[in-house]
């Protein structure tokens, strides 16, 4: 069985990653609201189960995730732990009627690619989260901004590399193609692939998850429930941050019953398949409460008997 705490190289760059980390967009109120005393009791929970990765963002909670994983994580060494953080969005006055974040500050995130932006982000991400250094920056979702993220952003990390601000140079988004890209350039250490090496999706295996793993490049796999199907397959139930689809739903639901014959629990399967890729160095798991931090933990321990990956394979 997988040991979720067990540290591994992060690609070809200085530092260490726990198996699982902790993905913290729900510490910014992805969807609905917590305080700021369950915000500290989720990391203190992931912490006493020895998760060292925590992934955050100024998009989560507009500025709020990262505020909140700064002050859980303060009192702890800061060189046992790797903290991630992203650029690409520059947060300016006024409410953001579409935000997916409850009860977000009245700020709005806005794309800024450009040099200059992402380095006075950079100076606000490390006083949001009370740190001198960041180990891991992402340039964040630059899907249509491809040749200014090029141009800019990853010019901005490679200078705040050498001077040691930050440790590693990521990109993070929704897609493989363009990490592919990135990959295939040299520009990047690791990236932070989400959604798309699933149960559900695997589209990465066609560029991203060899070209990296050829490279030397870490991948570390997000939304490895697609918004939550995954864990739980029932109506209503998010698909990439929207209702599932029908198809999507029932597909889902037909994972689960073939899991379900091999006495395992759906999320398990679909932790541990993301897991498992050899270019994959750690898997984020997205929670809101200690008891859901103790939920994967769980599902990454369960025993997954060898016949139920072919037999999921196989499924229609």
């Amino acid at each position: 069985m997988p040991d979720p705490a067990e540290r591994v190289p992060l690609g070809r760059t200085p530092l260490t990653v726990t198996r699982l980390g902790l993905g913290c967009a729900a510490l910014g109120n992805l969807y609905d609201a917590l305080d700021d005393t369950q915000a500290q009791a989720t990391a203190d929970a992931a912490w006493a189960a020895g998760l060292r990765l925590f992934d955050t963002a100024p998009l989560y909670g507009h500025g709020l995730s990262e505020h909140r994983i700064g002050a859980a994580l303060r009192a702890r060494p800061r060189g046992d732990y790797v903290l991630a953080t992203k650029v690409g969005r520059t947060l300016v006055a006024g409410r953001d009627a579409g935000t997916i974040f409850a009860a977000a500050p009245a700020l709005t995130p806005v794309f800024d690619f450009s040099y200059d932006a992402v380095l006075r982000g950079v100076e606000e991400s490390l006083a949001r989260l009370g740190v001198s250094r960041i180990d891991v920056l992402h340039v964040h979702d630059p899907d249509a901004h491809e040749a200014e993220s090029i141009e800019g952003a990853f010019r901005a990390l490679t200078k705040l590399r050498e001077e040691r601000v930050i440790g590693a140079i990521g990109a993070g988004m929704n897609q493989s193609a363009m990490l592919a890209r990135f990959v295939e350039r040299g520009l990047v250490d690791c990236v932070l692939l989400a959604g798309r090496y699933t149960l559900l999706d695997q589209s990465a295996l066609a560029d991203l998850l060899p070209k990296a793993e050829a490279a030397g490049v870490a991948v570390i796999v997000g939304g490895v429930f697609n918004s939550g199907l995954l864990a739980d397959p029932q109506p209503g139930a998010r698909y990439d941050y929207a209702p599932a689809p029908p198809a999507r739903l029932a597909r889902a639901r037909s994972l689960a019953a073939i899991c379900e014959r091999h006495g395992v629990p759906l999320g398990a399967a679909a932790l541990q398949f993301s897991a498992a890729h050899p270019a994959v160095a750690s898997v984020l798991v997205g929670a809101r409460s200690p008891a859901e931090v103790e939920q994967a933990l769980r599902w990454f321990a369960q025993p997954i008997p060898p016949e139920l990956w072919p037999a999921l394979r196989g499924a229609p």
